[in-house]
């Protein structure tokens, strides 16, 4: 009954405020909604195709057995917690074939955000032409076995977002925020709640052009970039893993961030660089929603062991810089990345304190992407300095590693209409790996320890049908080396212009618990949601 009186009091507080804002009045036609703040697509770079990279196991004490989640692939085996993977920030991923997050080169006039405006398009309602879009979305979800430290429910919220964009004075402003109730956590993951509900503040930025060589967007927003398909190695943007395996909408694996953007356009390159004041780390697995793997217990662990962590957080102190240097070659699109701040899931632990850390990090890495064939292939490489271990020594911190990602997709019209399919090899190396057995053995001689190389596999296949709006799809994650996968079903129809249904599903599979997708072994789950869009 109270959950039921929260929501009607959540829509008809979201209707005074869609009512209100109905009898504001706009000097100047605002961007239709989604249109760009600056240029196309390179300040606002495409979220990859589907995209998750991995979850950071954020247990107690680390083991040789903690999978440690890469922030591309999942990852296993790290005595430190692992580090998560997909990446993300952006607005919502494609579920289709896989994007590289590369934006084209912009136009080299370099033009102002809002500088030009697009006419509104017949059709256009009161809310579009006032600059506020959204949806509501029922989401609803249950664990397919019996999982002892989780509740029988993996998910069941009731969400309302609310999307404004306006451009003043050549000025774009934009505000995402999510209302939500959802009675399945005891403790809520966002640190704004009340009760069983709480807002999700996603985007509170504004973007403007300064010269007509640099474009500034300032404020909490989306980022990603990179080429992978639900796979991240340059991409060392928050992700959050809890949403992506419960079964919400993919875009919400990317979380926000609280930086400021710059791009710089010219002939030679163009250049981005983020800097966010205080560190953004991923929205990791603490046990509360998903049971794991806790080396400490040498158990699979949930609510009854929720991870406890010592992040950073010192403003301008605990800061990050990333940076991406892009070229279009002749229809290649070349990329150079840098990431300097610290591993963004739990990558250490802290023996005095009995606490996750997050020990300092820097990334260097190189994409290429472009047409192969009749389809689109693609190969990244990322060099992980984990400045805090560079010995591999240290069994409590993630050993620096190198990350290698090969992908292709190709459309299949000689099969069916309409079908696309996309594969990828990613493979993880373990620097100072004999350091890092002997370190593990000397802690504890039973401990199981990494293997030098961890591999995995992914195929996708996207079918539409009934004129397009209805999209089957299935992702599939395999690790031939840790002999587990992870299964993403989902199907996917769209009713008219405002109302969409959707089912899905979260398998693992995995032969024994200490591995990154055994160990959730017990939360696989299904799903069900019902959306309307205005």
């Amino acid at each position: 009954m109270k959950t039921t009186v929260r929501i009607a009091s959540l829509s008809l507080a979201c209707v005074c405020l869609l009512t209100a804002v109905g009898f504001l009045r706009a000097d100047e036609p605002p961007l239709p909604v989604g249109a760009p703040t600056t240029r196309p697509a390179a300040s606002e770079p495409a979220l990859p195709a589907g995209a998750p990279g991995e979850p950071a196991l954020p247990t107690g004490a680390p083991s040789a057995g903690e999978p440690a989640l890469p922030t591309g692939a999942p990852s296993t085996g790290d005595p430190a917690l692992p580090t998560g993977a997909p990446s993300a920030g952006e607005p919502a991923l494609p579920t289709g074939a896989p994007s590289t997050g590369e934006p084209p080169k912009p136009p080299a006039t370099g033009q102002a955000p809002g500088a030009v405006r697009k006419p509104q398009p017949a059709g256009t309602n009161w809310l579009q032409a006032m600059g506020l879009s959204g949806f509501l979305d029922f989401r609803a979800g249950i664990r397919t076995q019996h999982d002892p430290h989780e509740k029988q429910a993996s998910l069941g919220e009731t969400r309302a977002q609310l999307d404004f964009q306006k451009t003043w004075n050549k000025v774009t402003f934009k505000v995402v925020a999510d209302f939500v109730e959802d009675p399945v956590p005891d403790h809520q993951e966002v640190n704004l709640y009340r009760g069983r509900g709480w807002m999700d503040l996603r985007q509170a930025n504004a973007a403007f052009g300064l010269t007509s060589w640099l474009d500034v967007k300032a404020g909490r927003q989306i980022l990603t970039w990179g080429t992978g398909d639900l796979l991240f190695i340059n991409d060392m943007f928050p992700k959050d893993w809890q949403a992506f395996f419960i079964g919400r909408d993919v875009e919400y694996l990317k979380a926000p961030s609280d930086a400021v953007k710059m791009s710089f356009y010219s002939d030679l390159a163009n250049l981005d660089v983020v800097y966010t004041p205080r560190f953004n780390a991923d929205r990791y697995i603490t046990g509360e929603r998903i049971s794991y793997y806790n080396s400490s217990l040498g158990r699979l662990a949930g609510r009854d062991a929720e991870a406890r962590v010592d992040r950073p957080d010192e403003c301008f102190q605990d800061d990050e810089w990333a940076a991406r240097l892009y070229k279009n070659v002749q229809g290649y699109e070349l990329a150079a990345y840098g990431y300097w701040g610290f591993w963004k899931s739990p990558g250490g632990f802290d023996p005095a304190t009995a606490r996750a850390t997050f020990p300092r990090l820097s990334v260097y890495g190189a994409s290429v992407r472009g047409q192969v064939g009749a389809g689109i292939g693609n190969l990244e490489a990322g060099y992980y300095d984990s400045r805090d271990d560079r010995n591999g020594d240290d069994p409590f911190i993630n050993n620096s590693q190198f990350r290698f990602l090969a992908g292709y997709e190709r459309d299949l019209p000689m099969i069916a209409r309409d079908l696309t399919v996309g594969v990828q090899y990613y493979v993880e190396l373990m620097m100072q790996h004999d350091q890092y057995v002997q370190s593990v053995r000397a802690l504890h001689a039973g401990m199981p320890t990494a293997d030098f190389a961890r591999q995995v596999l992914t195929f996708r296949v996207t079918k539409l049908l009934m004129d397009q709006n209805l999209r089957l799809s299935l992702f599939a994650y395999y690790s031939p080396t840790d002999a587990d996968a992870y299964l993403r079903p989902n199907v996917n129809y769209k009713i008219d212009d405002h109302w969409s249904a959707e089912v899905g599903g979260n398998v693992f599979v995995g032969q024994v618990p200490h591995t990154f997708f055994g160990q959730f072994r017990d939360n696989s789950n299904v799903y069900a949601a019902l959306r309307y869009s205005f």
